[in-house]
C-alpha cells in the first residue's frame, strides 16, 4: 500500500469513526404543533413591528429578510469612538417559549452560517442570556447548549485564559455537537428547529439533520428567538413559530 492509499484510508476510518460518535437523530418529530404564536412572509415594504435589529443589518428585499454582517472584524478603540467587535447581523423577535417549533426557509448567498437562536435576557447565569442555538452551514448543521456551555458566566470567563483551555474543553463536552451536510448557495432549504424539553432537533427540506440532548435546551422561558447570518448575504423567508408539546 502505498502512502498516499494509506493517507486515505486512514481519513476514511477517521470519517466513520467520527460519524459513528454522533447523537443518532430521531426520525420522527420529537413535537407535536399547538398555536402558532407568529408568521412573516416578507411581503410587506417594512419588517413587522414585532422585529428588531440586535446587530445591523437586515433588510426587507423583494420579499425576503436579507441579512448581511457588517461587523466583520474587530476595532479597537481610537479617537473617542468605542471598540467594534466582530459579530453576525442579528435580527430579533420577542417571543416567549419554551417548547417550539421554529419553521423558515433559507438561502445563502455568499453567507458563511445561518442561525436560529433562543435566548433570555433576563437571565444572568450565562452570558447575555444565550440559551441555546442552531446553526446552519454549507458543509455542517451544529446544534450548541450556550446556557450550560460555552456562555455559562464561569465557562465564559475562563475561555479568555490560555491556560485553562484544556479544562474549558472538558466542560464543554456534550454541550454541542457538528453533523455534516452538503447545501447549496443560491438554493432555498425549509429549515425546522423542534425544541422540546432537553432536546433540540433540526430538519433540513423535512430530512433529519441534527439532533442534541443537553440541560440548558430545557430553559423554562426562551424570551427571544433571533436570526443570525454571518458574512454576506443571507437570506430568511415564511417562518413560523408554534407551540410545542412533546410527540407521543
Amino acid at each position: 500500500m502505498n502512502l498516499r492509499s494509506f493517507l486515505t484510508l486512514t481519513s476514511l476510518i477517521t470519517s466513520a469513526a467520527f460519524a459513528a460518535e454522533l447523537p443518532k437523530i430521531p426520525s420522527k418529530s420529537i413535537a407535536t404543533k399547538k398555536e402558532i404564536l407568529f408568521s412573516d412572509d416578507f411581503e410587506s415594504a417594512a419588517p413587522a413591528k414585532v422585529w428588531h435589529k440586535v446587530v445591523a443589518t437586515f433588510a426587507v428585499e423583494n420579499g425576503t429578510l436579507k441579512g448581511t454582517q457588517t461587523r466583520v472584524t474587530n476595532i479597537p478603540a481610537a479617537d473617542g469612538k468605542p471598540a467594534i467587535t466582530a459579530h453576525a447581523a442579528v435580527h430579533g423577535l420577542e417571543i416567549p417559549t419554551r417548547d417550539s417549533v421554529v419553521e423558515t426557509k433559507i438561502r445563502f448567498e455568499g453567507a458563511t452560517m445561518i442561525d436560529v437562536e433562543f435566548d433570555d435576557r433576563k437571565y444572568t447565569g450565562c452570558h447575555y442570556g444565550h440559551i441555546c442555538r442552531a446553526q446552519v452551514r454549507l458543509n455542517g448543521i451544529t446544534l450548541i447548549d450556550e446556557r450550560d456551555g460555552g456562555m455559562r458566566n464561569d465557562i465564559y470567563a475562563m475561555k479568555k485564559d490560555p491556560a485553562k483551555k484544556a479544562e474549558v474543553a472538558k466542560l464543554l463536552v456534550g454541550r454541542s455537537v457538528t453533523y455534516p451536510a452538503k447545501l447549496e448557495t443560491g438554493k432555498w432549504y425549509i429549515l425546522v428547529v423542534e425544541t422540546i424539553g432537553d432536546e433540540m432537533r433540526v430538519t433540513i427540506d423535512g430530512k433529519p439533520a441534527g439532533f442534541l440532548k443537553s440541560s440548558g435546551i430545557a430553559h423554562a422561558t426562551k424570551s427571544k428567538i433571533e436570526l443570525g447570518v454571518a458574512g454576506k448575504d443571507g437570506f430568511f423567508d415564511d417562518i413560523k413559530v408554534w407551540n410545542a408539546e412533546a410527540a407521543r
